[in-house]
């Protein structure tokens, strides 16, 4: 059931992604751990690319981070503990990549163990969730068939289920997002394969940015707005529209986890498609130009606010996390991860203040079907 409107206050914590400090190949994760809890974040998101690169720092193998080895086990609770000592606790991991749909019997099954991999590093974390991305994968191998892949999202949080009750630690749980480039690149498209999955521990991923993305922008419209339509009153209505949507049919607690991020305007004079076919369009703006929230001196203008608004009002009660990729994460320098811990830490803070003044759109359907107008 959607909340009350406006809340008195958002208790929602606040987290962020490890490659919005900085990325692994300039930046170890102990110096970003610690400028994300010297500014305030309780949660950390954990990348792989992340955790491989920490595997490195202690003389492991990077491109077997989830070999359940000893090892890697050890070296998992020791980051699982510093990050506590810290005050801080791991959200989940992630990504898993192209996991569902497979058509092949022999591939769809090495595909699901990697994801029981992951099961012995969430407790040596301490987390859990993994969550996995919708597919991008466009070859006669895969299929987007809903009752195949909700099938598969399906078997993945029964064998988290029969994990957690062998080992009798917390129920594990799979979240499934999707991604603004993917087939299934829409809340609405991600949570019908999630509802028809129909298990307690498996749920849905938003992320503000690829809502966003997808139903409100379009960095490449030559008019230079960024958005798909040519006023902003229009794609604030269409947007509304799908938000309303969402409160009055997901109910909060199926919502495993938020993130947020806006983007910057670019000039599509400059900034043009990719010229590879394999390369999505959304792509380069996505892992590029990704910004925190409020950051219009920087080229923000996405109302990641209202989506923000809408996934709270159903009642969703986790962190609210950020996730940016952008070329500034991509460089060396030691107040990189200071600047972005900073600069995400404020933007959290100034959403936290704007949620509650957001107006309950998702009411005005309900209002005008209740007058006999709809």
């Amino acid at each position: 059931m959607p909340i009350s409107w406006p809340p008195a206050s958002i208790p929602n914590e606040f987290g962020i992604f490890t490659l919005s400090l900085g990325n692994a190949t300039h930046h170890k994760l102990l110096p970003r751990l610690e400028a994300a809890a010297k500014a305030g974040y309780k949660w950390i998101d954990l990348f792989d690319e992340c955790w491989a690169g920490y595997l490195e720092e202690h003389g492991l193998p990077g491109d077997q981070l989830w070999e359940p080895t000893p090892e890697n086990l050890r070296i998992a609770r020791k980051l699982g503990d510093l990050i506590k000592s810290l005050g801080m606790r791991i959200a989940c991991t992630q990504p898993l990549r192209a996991i569902e749909g497979i058509k092949d019997p022999a591939e769809r099954r090495a595909s699901l163990e990697l994801v029981a991999k992951r099961f012995p590093f969430m407790r040596a974390f301490d987390t859990d969730l993994v969550f996995l991305c919708a597919s991008i994968r466009t070859d006669s191998g895969v299929t987007f068939d809903l009752k195949t892949v909700a099938r598969d999202l399906a078997e993945m949080g029964d064998m988290a289920k029969a994990y957690a009750e062998a080992d009798g630690g917390p129920m594990l749980r799979i979240g499934y997002e999707g991604l603004s480039w993917a087939t299934r690149n829409t809340w609405s498209s991600t949570w019908e394969v999630v509802r028809m999955a129909n298990r307690p521990n498996v749920g849905l991923i938003i992320d503000a940015f690829n809502v966003l993305a997808v139903e409100f922008a379009d960095p490449y419209n030559p008019a230079g707005h960024g958005r798909i339509y040519p006023t902003a009153e229009e794609s604030t209505d269409v947007l509304c529209s799908s938000l309303a949507s969402l409160v009055a049919s997901v109910p909060g607690d199926r919502i495993f986890f938020f993130q947020v991020g806006d983007a910057e305007r670019v000039n599509p004079e400059t900034f043009r498609p990719p010229t590879d076919p394999a390369v999505p369009a959304l792509l380069p703006w996505s892992r590029g130009h990704r910004l925190f929230p409020f950051e219009g001196h920087r080229g923000g203008y996405m109302p990641v606010h209202l989506v923000a608004a809408a996934v709270l009002a159903t009642g969703y009660e986790g962190p609210i996390s950020l996730e940016v990729f952008n070329n500034s994460l991509n460089v060396p320098g030691r107040d990189v991860a200071v600047s972005h811990a900073e600069r995400g830490i404020t933007g959290l803070r100034k959403l936290a203040e704007a949620v509650p003044r957001v107006p309950a759109f998702w009411q005005r359907g309900l209002h005008a079907m209740r007058q006999g107008r709809l």
